[in-house]
């Protein structure tokens, strides 16, 4: 692509002669513009160029043409204004683009120059549209390559079957050959052998154009076809006259019984949303028929804040038409069913349900009035400054106590206060010191704080001829404070619709009327909210005294998420919003403190630890010096005892001294450091 392009560009760089600098406006058309063509002839038509009076020297098209009804031949080059094809003509009968480019050596002035010609085969009934794409080019002849195409013209064309030529062909099922019915079974009747027919050949066939063999049926005069499959078949008949076939009439009949494919439906924002006119957007396709119309509703699930209902406002039609985007009317806060149903071109459709949850800002600030909670309540800002001057004083008292707190242990770390166990320690070391006279390690150790908080985050039948009617939409997943509806079709316009409702633990058994539409549409909204439970759902159809078999039963649950008193209710989701802010007050005061105050306590925790095995190891090393002097004095003692007999009050003293180091000892355990190597002689 890039080298066509190049190569138009080179061709209008060699023009020096270029045409007069005006603007230009080009433009592209189809001959002729419009027609009806029989399926399986060929026709053609032509691409024409008009310069408006401007010199152009290169063209680049593409076009478009439907692939399931038309099937180009060939495009003819022989008789074209393009003297120099850049590439050859390219065509794709399975995508429907065809493309030229080309150019004119010395540029063209022209009102209506044949670029090409193309034939075509219509291949099945229906519109053919044939388009020029955004990428077609028409370019001047000024040295710069501008483009000057600003118009361009489609062509559309009917395709139809040909005209009988054999027996003429109704059908009781399908009446229309240019319609979609969503029936498979075909009834098809042509005119009796009361004009001379020896007989009748006719088959059924995916072909449009298609001939039954000579081969007769015999010469009943219609025929029924059971299940057809979904998409475009054709019913080809002729009659046997005088030993001679006649000729064919060809009659078409669509069938599409599948619905249109499942589809997601968006809101934007969100589904949970604070935006009162959120917006709706869809999109499906049909394999057959294609898609015909979307139809849209939107159930409130909450009561009106009025708090009753006429029932013909409740009883409204059920769907209107919509495309997407759809912006939806102002909504109130509540719950609500987006129900989207896609048709498609026979009648056949597609049901979505998208839950919508209209929210309140949780705060909005109001010039001149206060402070919005929830879009209810407007606290006015007095109280809001009072509210926050409160909380400001209680979190300033919090703050004091806990900085005296802080302060206490600062103190008590300035003053060397120690342990209990380490000051027990160190009084028995001085009673040693003034017992044996030996100088033990002076310590200094400081004390410690230790602040601990722990925030807790709390969890929590009847014989009739009357149908009964079809129910297509049932609220089945619904809280006990969101509204209950069911919809459905009947075929009868102008039916009374009953619909029951039956407690499945009470028995209790309550019954509603609607009416249908003028389309067999009908709905049906309730009142007010259902307690919590299990519930049968029925319907059936009442026209004057006759009603019709009960339709079958639909089992709903009520799941419980709002809190009643009397006739107030509380909703989990309130309750939950009202811990929630407690919770957040609650965290944004303790919140500061446990950021400053465990970084500083961790911090000062630390030295202590260090300065308390600082102390620990002084002791031992003094127990240590002890032990060591305890020993001198047994070596005396024992000297002592080889020269002489001990008196009494040796012998007492010895045992002291076993005891002292028995009770030292205990202290140091395994842990004695030897202090004769770690002291100098």
């Amino acid at each position: 692509m890039k080298n066509c392009l190049v190569l138009i560009l080179f061709f209008s760089a060699l023009i020096l002669i270029g045409g007069p600098g005006i603007a230009s406006a080009a433009s592209l058309s189809i001959l002729p513009p419009a027609g009806s063509f029989t399926i399986g002839s060929t026709f053609d038509v032509s691409v024409f160029l008009d310069t408006q009076g401007a010199s152009v020297n290169a063209i680049q098209m593409s076009l478009s043409f439907p692939p399931d009804k038309l099937q180009l031949v060939s495009p003819a080059t022989s008789k074209s204004i393009i003297s120099v094809w850049t590439s050859q003509p390219k065509f794709n009968n399975q995508t429907g683009i065809i493309d030229f480019q080309g150019g004119i050596p010395g540029g063209i002035n022209v009102s209506s120059g044949l670029v090409t010609t193309l034939t075509f085969r219509a291949k099945s009934g229906g519109d053919a549209i044939l388009k020029f794409l955004d990428n077609s080019k028409v370019l001047l002849n000024d040295g710069l390559g501008t483009d000057a195409l600003r118009q361009t013209q489609s062509a559309f064309y009917d395709l139809v079957l040909p005209p009988p030529a054999g027996p003429l062909v109704v059908s009781k099922t399908h009446p229309d050959q240019a319609r979609w019915y969503a029936n498979s079974l075909v009834i098809l009747d042509w005119a009796p052998s009361a004009g001379g027919a020896e007989g009748f050949s006719y088959m059924l066939s995916d072909n449009p154009v298609d001939q039954s063999d000579d081969i007769s049926e015999g010469l009943q005069s219609s025929v029924a076809y059971k299940n057809i499959a979904d998409g475009a078949h054709y019913f080809h008949i002729k009659a046997l006259r005088n030993g001679v076939w006649g000729g064919t009439t060809h009659y078409e009949v669509n069938i599409d019984t599948t619905p249109p494919a499942e589809f997601p439906v968006e809101i934007v924002p969100a589904a949970r949303t604070v935006r009162a006119q959120p917006i709706v957007q869809f999109f499906t396709t049909d394999a057959f028929s294609g898609l015909d119309h979307y139809e849209l509703k939107i159930v409130a699930l909450s009561p009106s804040n009025s708090g009753s209902e006429t029932d013909s406002a409740r009883n409204q039609t059920l769907f209107v038409e919509a495309q997407s985007p759809y912006l939806t009317q102002p909504l109130q806060v509540g719950n609500y069913d987006v129900i989207l149903r896609a048709y498609d071109k026979a009648g056949n459709y597609r049901e979505e349900v998208k839950r919508l949850e209209i929210r309140q800002a949780i705060f909005e600030f109001v010039n001149g009035q206060g402070l919005r909670l929830r879009s209810q309540l407007v606290i006015p800002w007095i109280w809001v400054w009072l509210f926050g001057g409160i909380l400001i004083v209680i979190l300033a008292w919090l703050a004091v106590r806990l900085n005296h707190w802080h302060r206490l242990h600062d103190l008590k770390l300035a003053s060397g206060e120690l342990p209990h166990h380490i000051q027990n320690q160190l009084e028995e070391l001085k009673r040693f010191k003034q017992k044996y006279g030996k100088t033990l390690v002076t310590l200094l150790i400081i004390g410690f704080s230790l602040l601990s908080l722990i925030l807790t985050k709390p969890v929590l039948a009847q014989s009739s001829q009357v149908s009964p009617p079809f129910v297509t939409t049932v609220s089945r997943s619904i809280s006990n404070e969101e509204i209950f509806y069911i919809g459905g079709k009947s075929d009868i316009s102008g039916a009374t619709i009953i619909i029951y409702l039956q407690n499945a633990r009470t028995g209790e058994v309550l019954s509603e009327n609607t009416e249908t539409d003028k389309k067999g549409d009908w709905f049906y909204r309730h009142n007010s909210f259902l307690s919590t439970g299990t519930y049968l759902v029925w319907t059936q159809t009442k026209i004057g005294d006759e009603l019709s078999p009960p339709s079958p039963q639909i089992q709903l649950t009520i799941q419980p998420t709002a809190i009643q008193f009397g006739s107030s209710r509380l909703s989990y989701e309130t309750l939950y919003l009202v811990l929630a802010l407690i919770l957040l007050l609650a965290v944004l005061s303790l919140g500061s403190y446990v950021v400053y105050h465990g970084v500083h306590a961790r911090r000062k925790h630390l030295r202590f630890q260090k300065e308390v095995k600082e102390a620990e190891e002084s002791v031992r090393r003094g127990f240590a010096v002890l032990r060591r002097d305890i020993q001198a004095e047994l070596t005396v003692v024992k000297k002592a005892k080889l020269s002489k007999e001990l008196s009494a009050e040796e012998k007492q003293r010895e045992e002291q001294l076993f005891r002292d180091m028995a009770w030292v000892e205990k202290y140091i355990g395994k842990e004695v450091w030897d202090i004769e190597r770690t002291e100098p002689q």
